[in-house]
């Protein structure tokens, strides 16, 4: 991975860079790639914090920063047990709007908002992990698009070489390009290991693609491993 991860320096930025992690699809691995990407930023000197806009299927502390803590080594954080790192957590396990709808709640993007500045003004990098694939219903309205849109949030893209995975990543990349987003990096998981030929003919359609159609975009490989 080169030194300079992203587009911009840290060096004239007031507050931390924010980057939004989606994947192309629900269980693609977005949270290990979240954590993996976190503890890369960590060792190159960074401090970094990762934020989960919404939590469905779980109760107390979000299973997702738990994991992103255990990649980063690091124990649970003032701001995860106060909820800044998590502000909505639902126990039903499925879309965020239904299980918004089900808990007699609503998700407020300014809510995820303040959270986020209060973050990126303490540290380096704050990684906004989304839930689901981008066009997750936020409310009956909002998508996770329309959110990452509005905040003018760059983007890393998770994929991986299981079947139909060069489908979803082209449509995921497009849906980006048409709404404005900028996608800085696209994370290539290989775990857990899927076909070798499909495996590698998609990792390697999928640079030959960036290099022509988004050639600002980084490609990296990541050999995760069950957290």
């Amino acid at each position: 991975m080169a030194d300079k991860l992203f587009s911009d320096g840290l060096q004239t930025r007031k507050q931390g860079k924010i980057l939004f992690v989606g994947g192309i699809d629900t269980d693609i691995g977005k949270t290990v790639a979240t954590g993996w990407l976190a503890a890369k930023l960590m060792r190159q000197g960074f401090s970094v914090i990762t934020q989960k806009i919404v939590q469905t299927g779980c109760t107390g502390i979000s299973d997702d920063i738990l994991v992103h803590r255990r990649l980063q080594n690091l124990p649970l954080l003032p701001e995860d047990t106060d909820g800044t790192t998590c502000p909505y957590l639902f126990g039903y396990p499925c879309s965020p709007h239904l299980a918004a709808r089900m808990a007699g709640a609503r998700i407020d993007p300014a809510v995820i908002n303040r959270a986020t500045a209060r973050l990126a003004e303490r540290y380096d990098y704050v990684l906004l992990e989304g839930a689901g694939g981008l066009a997750v219903p936020l409310d009956d309205t909002l998508t996770t698009l329309d959110f990452i849109r509005a905040q003018a949030y760059p983007a890393v893209l998770v994929t991986s070489g299981r079947l139909g995975s060069i489908n979803h990543t082209l449509l995921s990349l497009s849906a980006c390009r048409q709404q404005g987003i900028t996608v800085e990096m696209l994370i290539y998981n290989r775990f857990p290991p899927t076909d070798p030929l499909i495996e590698q003919e998609t990792a390697e359609y999928l640079q030959r693609y960036l290099r022509q159609h988004f050639p600002q975009t980084a490609f990296e490989y990541m050999d995760g491993q069950k957290p």
